[in-house]
């Protein structure tokens, strides 16, 4: 499996493809949410800056959104989150990711936390 880096705000994101990738949200960000009953995705073809609201993610306790770790362009979404929504708490790093995303700079990447700064990161969070 691809290495998974992570954004402070909870997102996931892999390398799909190439310059495509692969978001999501972490376990922490599930385990947070409780159970999630909705799942609001973006258009294909959507340009998102990094850092930019993608998808709204909602649950038996709140509604949050979900940013893009990097910029770029929408290139495909999980179709099966819209008719199993709970994909997102059973498998949030495997088959709950949201949408693809194409960038043309990849070196966003680079910079994001990889999981034992991740692991550390959410240690620090009580």
């Amino acid at each position: 499996m691809a290495e998974l880096r992570f954004t402070k705000d909870h997102e996931w994101i892999r390398v799909a493809d190439g310059d495509v990738y692969e978001i999501g949200i972490s376990d922490y960000a599930q385990s947070q949410l409780g159970d999630v009953v909705f799942v609001d995705l973006p258009e294909i073809g959507k340009q998102i800056a990094k850092g930019g609201q993608a998808a709204v993610v909602e649950s038996v306790k709140a509604a949050s959104d979900v940013y893009s770790p990097v910029g770029g362009t929408v290139v495909g979404i999980n179709d099966a989150l819209s008719a199993d929504p709970g994909l997102i708490n059973r498998e949030p790093t495997t088959g709950g990711w949201f949408f693809k995303l194409k960038t043309g700079d990849t070196a966003q990447f680079a910079e994001l936390m990889d999981e034992a700064a991740y692991a550390d990161y959410v240690k620090g969070l009580g």
